[in-house]
C-alpha cells in the first residue's frame, strides 16, 4: 500500500490494556492509519477527543466510569460530525440499536477478523455505515418485538438482581400485585418461561447494559 499523506487518525477507547495494545499493533502495520491516542474510560475518551480531533474513534461499551454509549453521546453532542465505531463483545440487539440511534457509524464485535476491522475503519472514514451481519440479522429479527416500558425496565433490573416481588415493590413504591403484573408482561414480551430465563434474555439482548 502506498503511504498516505494524511493517514486516518484513530482514538481507541477500551479499559483493557492488552486490547489497546492489540489495536495499536493492528493499526501500526497500516500505512494509511495512525493511532494518535488511547483512553481507558468514558471521561478520558471525551478529553482525548477534544485534544486530538481523531477521524475515527473505536469505542468499547463497557467502561469503568460511564457506558460507551453515554461517552458516544457526549462526544457527538460536542462534535456532531464525530465518526465513532462501536467495537465490543456485546452482540445484543438492544445495545446495538441504542448505539446506532446515538450516532454510531458502525457496530462490530471484537472477534471480527482483523482485516474486516480495518475495512470498517476505512468504510466509516469514507462516509459509510456498517453493521456486522450477525448483529444486523438480530436487529431485523427483533424489529417487531414490543418495547419494554420504563417501569418494566425498572422491574426487570431489580428482579434480574435477585430481588423478590416484595422487595421490588418496596424499592419502587408500588404494591406486590402491580409487580406481578409487570413480571407477567415481561415474560410475555421477552418470550421467557420464568424470571430466571427473563434475566438471562435481558442480559443477552443488552437490556441491562453491557
Amino acid at each position: 500500500m502506498i503511504p498516505s499523506i494524511h493517514p486516518i487518525k484513530i482514538l481507541a477507547v477500551d479499559d483493557h490494556p492488552l486490547f489497546r495494545e492489540g489495536i495499536s499493533a493492528l493499526i501500526g502495520d497500516e500505512s494509511d492509519m495512525k493511532l494518535i491516542a488511547t483512553a481507558s474510560s468514558g471521561a478520558e475518551a471525551i478529553e482525548q477527543f477534544r485534544l486530538n480531533s481523531p477521524d475515527i474513534t473505536l469505542m468499547d461499551l463497557r467502561l469503568p466510569d460511564m457506558g460507551g454509549i453515554d461517552a458516544l453521546v457526549a462526544i457527538r453532542r460536542e462534535f456532531e460530525k464525530a465518526k465513532i465505531i462501536v467495537l465490543t463483545t456485546y452482540a445484543g440487539d438492544v445495545l446495538a440499536k441504542r448505539a446506532l440511534m446515538a450516532g454510531a457509524r458502525a457496530y462490530i464485535l471484537k472477534d471480527l477478523p482483523k482485516g474486516q476491522i480495518l475495512d470498517t475503519i476505512r468504510t466509516v472514514h469514507d462516509g459509510g455505515l456498517w453493521i456486522q451481519p450477525e448483529v444486523a440479522a438480530d436487529l431485523a429479527d427483533r424489529a417487531s418485538d414490543p418495547p419494554l416500558t420504563a417501569r418494566e425496565l425498572e422491574v426487570l433490573t431489580l428482579i434480574a438482581a435477585g430481588n423478590s416481588n416484595k422487595e421490588t415493590a418496596a424499592a419502587l413504591g408500588i404494591d406486590d400485585q402491580t409487580v406481578k403484573g409487570h413480571v407477567k408482561n415481561l415474560l410475555t414480551k421477552l418470550g421467557a418461561r420464568d424470571r430466571t430465563q427473563a434475566a438471562i434474555i435481558a442480559h443477552e439482548r443488552g437490556y441491562l447494559g453491557p
